[in-house]
Formats: C-alpha cells, sequence, structure tokens
C-alpha cells in the first residue's frame, strides 16, 4: 500500500458512500434556491395562484419569494432536503461501481448497458429507502410563507407526523413509482454520462483526472440528465404535493396535465431544472472525487502509521 497514490487503489465501499452523502449535502445546501424555484414553477397552474403571485422564469421566481416570503423561503425544506441526501446519494452514487462491477463478474471496461442496468438498480434503491425525506422536502418548498395563508408544516418532524398521522404510511411513500421511475433515468443518464464523457477525455488525453475534468463532465451530464427526466420529474413533484383525492395515480396526475395544460407542462420549470442539475452535478461530483481521495488518503496514512 505504501507508494502508491490514492487513485491506485480502488476506495472501500464504506469511503465511496461517505463521500458520495457528504457532497450531495454540499451541493444541495449550494444549489437548494433553484430547487425550491423549480419546484414552484412547476405546481404552477395546477390551482389558483395565491395572492396572485405568479412566477416567471427561475430568476424571477427567486426574487418574488424573496420580495413577498423572504430569503429564508429558498431554504423551505433543507432539512428534509438533507436528510434524504444522506439516505439517497449514499446508495445511489456510493454503490453504483460495486453494482456495476456485481453485474460484470469483476471485468474491466463495461458495457454502456451494464452502466445504465447498474445506475437504474441504485437510483430505484435509493428511493426505497429516502422516499418520505423527499415527499416532505417538496412539501415544504411547495409551501408558501405568506401572512394570512396558513401553513401545511410548521417544521420537518411535525410534517412526518401530521403525513402520517392523515395519509398513513401510503403518504409517506406518495409517488413511489413516479419517483423510481424519475431516478431510475436520472441515475442512470447522470451517472453513466459522466462516466463515459469522463474516460472518453482521459482516454483522448484531453484533460487530466482532475478538477477541469470533472468539471466538463459534471456539466455534460446535467444537461443530458435534465432533458431525458423533466417530465417525470414535473409529474411527481405535482403528485408528491397533491392533497389527498387530488389525482388517484402518477398516471392519472400526467393526463389531467396533458389534457389541461398542454405537453409544454411537462417541462415546466426547465430552466431552474438544468441550472440546478448542472451546478448540483458540477458541486457534486466535484466534492466527491476531492473528498473521495482525502479519505483515501488519510485512511493511507492511518495505514502507514499502524
Amino acid at each position: 500500500m505504501v507508494g502508491l497514490k490514492p487513485s491506485d487503489v480502488p476506495p472501500p465501499l464504506g469511503v465511496k458512500m461517505a463521500s458520495a452523502g457528504a457532497a450531495a449535502c454540499i451541493a444541495d445546501m449550494v444549489t437548494f434556491p433553484l430547487d425550491t424555484a423549480k419546484v414552484r414553477l412547476q405546481i404552477q397552474g395546477e390551482k389558483k395562484a395565491v395572492g396572485d403571485i405568479r412566477y416567471r422564469g427561475v430568476f424571477g421566481t427567486i426574487s418574488t419569494m424573496i420580495r413577498t416570503e423572504g430569503p429564508k423561503s429558498l431554504y423551505n425544506g433543507l432539512v428534509a432536503g438533507l436528510q434524504r441526501q444522506l439516505c439517497f446519494a449514499s446508495v445511489r452514487i456510493g454503490l453504483y461501481d460495486n453494482v456495476k462491477n456485481f453485474y460484470t463478474g469483476g471485468k474491466d471496461n463495461p458495457s454502456v448497458l451494464v452502466r445504465i442496468l447498474a445506475g437504474c438498480t441504485t437510483g430505484a434503491m435509493a428511493v426505497s429507502f429516502a422516499q418520505p425525506t423527499d415527499v416532505v422536502k417538496v412539501r415544504f418548498q411547495a409551501q408558501m410563507n405568506l401572512d394570512g395563508v396558513a401553513r401545511r408544516y410548521s417544521s420537518t418532524m411535525q410534517a412526518y407526523r401530521h403525513i402520517f398521522q392523515h395519509e398513513g404510511l401510503r403518504g409517506l411513500w406518495k409517488g413511489t413509482l413516479p419517483n423510481i421511475t424519475r431516478n431510475a433515468l436520472v441515475n442512470c443518464t447522470e451517472l453513466v454520462t459522466y462516466d463515459l464523457i469522463k474516460e472518453a477525455i482521459l482516454r483522448h488525453k484531453l484533460l487530466s483526472d482532475n478538477l477541469p475534468c470533472h468539471f466538463v463532465s459534471a456539466f455534460g451530464a446535467g444537461f443530458v440528465t435534465t432533458v431525458i427526466a423533466s417530465p417525470v420529474d414535473v409529474v411527481k413533484t405535482r403528485y408528491m404535493n397533491s392533497p389527498p383525492g387530488q389525482y388517484k395515480s402518477a398516471i392519472n396526475c400526467a393526463w389531467t396535465m396533458l389534457t389541461k395544460e398542454g405537453p409544454t407542462a411537462f417541462y415546466k420549470g426547465f430552466v431552474p431544472s438544468f441550472l440546478r442539475l448542472g451546478s448540483w452535478n458540477i458541486v457534486m461530483f466535484v466534492s466527491f472525487e476531492q473528498i473521495k481521495r482525502a479519505m483515501m488518503v488519510t485512511k493511507q496514512r492511518i495505514e502507514v502509521v499502524n
């Protein structure tokens, strides 16, 4: 082990999961206002505007929220968001390489199909664990902090209790099917695209395996992911935020959107989605690579001392 670079030694599963969870939390804290703006734009149109407030564009939405609800409103649901990433990213990103190796039997250079299968698998697994945190996050982001407007929830823990008491376990796992679909798409697109772009850059020696390479790979992954996953993301957000009885199912939600608002409704909030996913991917993957390397260096130093 002595004399090897951290990049020469495959990081153990615990290091990858911890690095992924920490990096995703950093990315969430940086990009959360964009995610909140995306949610507000996505649910706009499903019910009458409160106080005649209309959102126009990502920066217009952020500006309107600051003016009408204060800057803190941009971070509604952050606690649930961080809880979600600790459960979610550590599984979907941290387990990706291991699941990929499982499907290939440990062989090098896995095919695109194997990478897609691994991304879909870890994405679906992560939703199973983290769905309640996602439901609470979306509902907090959707609720408005206006005088005279009743708030659905006062705190994160109160939201979990309220949903369980009034909607049961099904309420906490509401929207699991569209969320599994969405995150399977997001995960396989995000990780596979990042994987392929990074490998191509390194193979053609355009950049070395450092921050610029990670930046370019993450930006490309964010754009491709947004294009593919946006329609499912809008349906997921609408359905999870809806009160009991508004929609019979996620499919009914999608059909209602199509018939009442037209096909463009599925790309509501596309710009904030791209700004959020692009910036989130950049912060997350750059942080992930650096945290992973730092943890490996620390691990090697401890082993040398021992």
